[in-house]
């Protein structure tokens, strides 16, 4: 907020009911520093002091969790910032060398600042990278010539194995067993990390961080205990086996990395808008890092992340994306000179009668999508209503229902990268794998394929969402690789059957015509862009995957395809649906609405208003302890209702702690929240801080302790954003995501009327869909409990057996009693499941949609 505007443009304002400005000209006037504005306040010091508030009080706003960022006051406060250090220059003479290098340092921090981060994602991704492949592999042995290198590093050069990696046995169903308890090991690991120490490790995370580079407050989220935890249980939970991936966590530890560090440089730890640009580049470069995809990870951001991204914001995402893949390269960490597992390169050209699969691949990417994300949802409803309490137990019970389904399939049993980077492969080269390029093997391969497909989508269904760090990009890339190698070698068979028919007339006699790793890679951008709803960035990471410029048209008709036939089951990808299972206040971008209502029917009309003058301080600290206000409309007196501005419960509460600090106040001690024009008795006087800086007001005067008076209107916001109760409310929606205000408040003919937030406009969004597509749960409330029931049953019969077995020494039924009524670990956690109390905005909450 900028004290100088607010003081211009309470003098112009008059006790009568007059037709405001128009938000646009408001809006600009209240960022803009006029010249009327400095008059008010015409010296240095008085601007430094007044930019002093304004930095106390935007740390202060800093712990305010689960609240909204105000982009209007952040803009402000950065127009305020900036004129201090001009006012600062322009009362020296003479700059000497110190103050040169001091302003050349200010301009290129942010430069400096992304390159540090950058590299700092690089250094994390390329340790995570080295871990997971290691964990992966010593489930199935171990290297007998250095323990502490994966299968790959072991038989370097080699093929296909080499005698120096030796299986942990020679009786298979030892090494079966030996496979489950590492998955079973490496789970629980995980999952005791996260729960003990950083719940918010837990997920993927990119729902959360969409809604936080939105403006949306998450204390702890990108704190530094989450970027450890993050990145010491991410290869865990990739090595026990779980069908997740580290590809959309890698966005959530990179994210983190960008917030610690820019939190130690001051331009970014006190402004919100420039920690957005930062963010906004740490998202692109943690997709850059996970797919070796600089340019898709600026893509994505863009497309995905970020819902204000202006050009500065994307030349800051291509520098911090570059250096963070060029640490990356520069540590090879899998000596091979590639930045991911599965790098590709094609360069066998498509034929025009492929089309027709490409086509296929396509509507299987929207159908898995579709599939996924309906039940996933209903897999995390019963998981938030029943399973809260047994977070570690479900990820170390997942764990070992994985490894034991999918340890008999050749192509379940590998890590889902080594899976993709095999089933991308062609088939001309020495490797082979499960005799996949064998013609005699064929049908066993598809057979494999189909069983590998199914188990696992069931197991993405059931595994996305578990209270480790989880992604499911690489998951659904492995589905859709193993679907379109099924399909591949379908059609090559096809081909080889019929290879003098007329459908195959374009391929040449003696070359080879399908090339079934081609269709591997187009299944996987399918089920990529299906689950996720996103394409041009799609395009763009597969095609900086393979280097194959020659199968762009394929995958942007493949994505295409895809993007059909998922609109045909509701926009928004698994995170923004995330984002609306949860509660949180986003308002997505990719949605358009038509209500055909004005914001009155929306708007909150029960507002508690205060008046310019009258009000004792007794009263505002009683409407402080309130938690359910955020803020409060200041009207000329309650009769006429006349706006003259707004002041938020942050700036109210500094001015009162502030004054009872300096002086003791009366509890009869009469407030004003207007200038003198209001008030012609208020005669305030000036207090001082220990430093000696003067400060602007809050002021008291009086002659007696009884008719003191206490000055609050420097902190009153008299240019607030405020629409006509006849305005569309889709225009009030578009605001909010534009602009960006916490409140707008709503006023006619200079009468305030009410007040509208985000909630209000979700509220009103969510009760409109629910009346146009009603829907009747109870047969699903009834499916969950009888599923809970069984699982009950099945776990309190484990339980006596092991009781019996036991002696009665271990009894894991009095455990699991104990447990069932237990916490759900406190706020951290309950944020993950859409359970917090969010009270910004008037302490509106979302109805629960779960």
């Amino acid at each position: 907020m900028n004290p100088n505007a607010r003081t211009t443009s309470i003098s112009s304002i008059r006790p009568q009911a007059v037709r405001r400005p128009s938000v646009s000209s408001r809006l600009s006037f209240a960022v803009s520093t006029t010249e009327q504005g400095e008059a008010q306040i015409d010296n240095g010091q008085g601007i430094a002091a007044q930019h002093q508030i304004e930095e106390e009080i935007a740390k202060i706003k800093r712990y305010e969790d689960f609240t909204t960022i105000d982009w209007v006051q952040d803009a402000t406060r950065e127009q305020l910032r900036r004129k201090a250090r001009r006012r600062r220059q322009s009362g020296r003479l003479e700059r000497d060398w110190k103050q040169r290098i001091q302003e050349s340092y200010e301009a290129a921090q942010g430069w400096i600042v992304i390159t540090i981060i950058g590299a700092a994602i690089g250094l994390n991704a390329g340790f995570i990278n080295i871990a997971t492949e290691w964990l992966a592999d010593i489930k199935l042995g171990h290297c007998k010539t250095a323990f502490y290198l994966n299968e790959n590093f072991c038989c370097w050069g080699e093929d296909n194995g080499c005698e120096a990696w030796q299986r942990w046995t020679g009786v298979e169903p030892v090494n079966y067993v030996l496979y489950i308890l590492f998955a079973i090991t490496f789970a629980f690991t995980s999952a005791t990390l996260v729960k003990a120490y950083a719940p918010y490790a837990a997920g993927s995370g990119i729902s959360e961080i969409k809604c936080i580079i939105a403006g949306f407050v998450m204390k702890g989220f990108l704190g530094i205990w989450t970027l450890l935890i993050k990145s010491l249980a991410l290869p865990l939970a990739i090595g026990s086996g779980l069908s997740v991936g580290k590809e959309g966590p890698s966005v959530h530890y990179a994210v983190c990395t960008g917030n610690v560090i820019s939190r130690l440089f001051a331009k970014y730890r006190r402004n919100a808008s420039k920690t957005r640009e930062i963010l906004s580049a740490c998202a692109a470069a943690g997709v850059a890092v996970a797919f070796g995809s600089p340019i898709g990870g600026v893509l994505f951001s863009l497309e995905e992340m970020s819902s204000y991204f202006p050009l500065k914001t994307m030349w800051r995402s291509y520098f911090c994306a570059l250096v963070a893949t060029a640490v990356l390269a520069a540590m090879n960490p899998f000596r091979t000179g590639q930045l991911v597992m599965f790098q590709v390169h094609y360069d066998r050209s498509w034929h025009f009668f492929e089309l027709v699969f490409f086509v296929i691949l396509g509507i299987f990417g929207g159908l898995y999508g579709a599939l996924v994300i309906k039940w996933n949802l209903r897999v995390q409803a019963f998981r938030k209503k029943y399973l809260t309490n047994y977070a570690i137990l479900e990820a170390t019970l997942l764990a070992a229902a994985t490894a034991i389904v999918c340890y008999p399939n050749a192509f379940l049993r590998i890590d889902m990268t080594e899976s993709m980077e095999i089933l991308f492969l062609e088939c001309e080269g020495g490797e082979d794998y499960h005799g996949l390029c064998e013609r005699d093997h064929r049908f066993r391969n598809i057979f494999s394929l189909v069983i590998a497909t199914v188990v696992r989508i069931f197991f993405v269904i059931i595994s996305y969402g578990c209270k480790v760090p989880a992604g499911i990009f690489v998951p659904s890339m492995a589905i859709g690789a193993s679907f379109g190698r099924m399909v591949g070698i379908i059609v090559q068979a096809l081909y080889d059957a019929n290879p003098k028919t007329p459908f195959f007339s374009a391929c040449q006699p003696d070359v080879p015509c399908i090339t079934p790793g081609t269709y591997a890679f187009l299944g996987a951008a399918a089920a990529l862009s299906g689950i996720m709803h996103i394409y041009v960035s799609v395009v763009v990471i597969m095609f900086e995957l393979t280097g194959a410029l020659t199968y762009i048209l394929p995958t942007m008709i493949v994505v295409g395809v895809t993007k059909a036939v998922s609109e045909l089951f509701g926009k928004g990808g698994i995170a923004d649906r995330m984002i609306w299972f949860s509660g949180f206040p986003f308002l997505d971008n990719k949605e358009e609405h038509n209500f055909g209502v004005p914001v009155s029917q929306v708007m909150t009309t029960d507002v508690v208003t205060i008046p310019v003058a009258g009000i004792t301080f007794k009263t505002v600290e009683q409407l402080l302890s309130q938690d359910s206000y955020q803020g409060f409309p200041i009207v000329e007196d309650e009769t006429n209702k006349i706006l003259i501005g707004y002041i938020g419960r942050t700036e109210l509460r500094y001015a009162v702690d502030r004054m009872k600090r300096e002086r003791s106040i009366s509890p009869l001690a009469k407030c004003s929240f207007a200038p003198s024009q209001y008030d012609n008795a208020i005669t305030p006087i000036t207090p001082r801080t220990p430093g000696g800086i003067e400060y602007p007001p809050p002021a008291a005067s009086s002659s007696s302790t009884s008719a003191m008076t206490v000055n609050f209107s420097p902190y009153v916001d008299t240019t607030p954003v405020t629409v006509h109760p006849r305005l569309p409310l889709e225009t009030v929606m578009e605001l909010f995501r534009k602009i960006g205000p916490r409140v707008i408040l709503i006023e006619y003919h200079g009468r305030l009327t009410g007040l509208v937030t985000v909630k209000d406009c979700l509220k009103y969004q969510f009760k409109v869909e629910a009346a146009e597509n009603p829907r009747d749960d109870s047969h699903l409330d009834e499916g969950n409990e009888r599923v809970w029931s069984l699982m009950r049953r099945a776990a309190g019969w484990v339980s006596d057996k092991v009781s019996t077995a036991s002696g009665g020494r271990i009894r894991l039924r009095d455990s699991l009693e104990h447990r069932r009524g237990g916490s759900t670990g406190g706020g951290a956690g309950q944020i993950l499941e859409g359970t917090e109390e969010l009270l910004d905005d008037g302490g509106v909450e979302l109805e629960s949609r779960s």
